[in-house]
């Protein structure tokens, strides 16, 4: 677990990568900036100049953010190597915007219900790799041993239980409907008595309705959604090249009407004899 300080500037780095890459800055520049901006009481620019190094040999980050795993969470490093995947769809830019959005939640006395929940969908909702990701967020040093543990189990267990029943079952709203020897068969609780009511509500449904119910209801943060591609400019482009074409179909069919088209215009020398 690091400071409240370090997950501030955390922040404040993830924002700038965000702000700056839309503005069509390289990134290498983007860190050295930070590097000089954040402040210096904090590791965070020791750990600016690691990722650097690797940027320069390797052209990614998430090779140094493993290596800086007392300073990065697994969960971070997992999110930034899926936005580096040549092969993957996650935009680089929402990863960060991801990432600063759960720093500033750290920062602000954060609880394990609030980060699991907020961790989870962003899985669901970028469609990353329930297994990869959910190991990642296991080994954050900020859950203890029965998250851990649970984490797991969810993870084996994606796909065949509903979501909801899984946060049901590990809530005080459902121990406090059994029997104390039923209760602790079920395990350690993890989620209070508002999540395991706003779960029941929500089984057999999307989990995204869980998500937005719980942000509504606990003011859990809320993961930023993928923006829509503003395709716009080069449609535009392509619009303005279509024009220019059909007007110069139209004046060659206008010459050809009025007597036949000059072709001494298209020729650069003299006319051949």
């Amino acid at each position: 677990m690091l400071d409240r300080i370090e997950y501030i500037e955390q922040s404040y780095m993830f924002e700038a990568l965000r702000e700056r890459l839309q503005q069509n800055m390289p990134i290498q520049l983007v860190l050295e900036q930070v590097r000089n901006e954040t402040l210096t009481t904090t590791r965070l620019p020791l750990a600016v100049d690691y990722l650097l190094a690797e940027l320069r040999q390797s052209g990614s980050m998430s090779p140094a953010m493993q290596q800086l795993d007392h300073y990065f969470a697994p969960f971070q490093t997992y999110l930034i190597s899926e936005a580096e995947n040549e092969r993957g769809r996650f935009d680089f830019r929402l990863a960060v915007e991801i990432l600063r959005r759960e720093a500033l939640y750290r920062a602000n006395d954060a609880s394990p219900q609030g980060l699991f929940l907020y961790q989870f969908e962003t899985l669901c909702r970028n469609r990353l790799q329930y297994d990869a990701g959910l190991l990642a967020a296991s080994n954050d040093p900020f859950y203890d041993a029965d998250w851990r543990e649970w984490i797991l189990l969810i993870r084996r267990q994606m796909g065949l239980v509903d979501f909801a029943d899984l946060v049901y079952l590990r809530s005080e709203h459902r121990s406090s409907r059994t029997s104390p020897q039923a209760a602790e068969k079920l395990g350690p609780i993890l989620f209070g008595m508002r999540e395991g009511k706003i779960a029941l509500a929500n089984r057999q449904k999307d989990p995204l309705f869980l998500f937005a119910a719980l942000q509504r209801q606990l003011d859990y943060p809320e993961v930023p959604h993928p923006e829509p591609v503003d395709d716009s400019p080069q449609r535009i482009v392509q619009m303005s090249r279509s024009i220019e074409q059909l007007t110069q179909r139209v004046k060659l069919i206008e010459e050809d009407q009025r007597g036949g088209i000059d072709l001494s215009k298209y020729y650069k020398g003299p006319l051949p004899e």
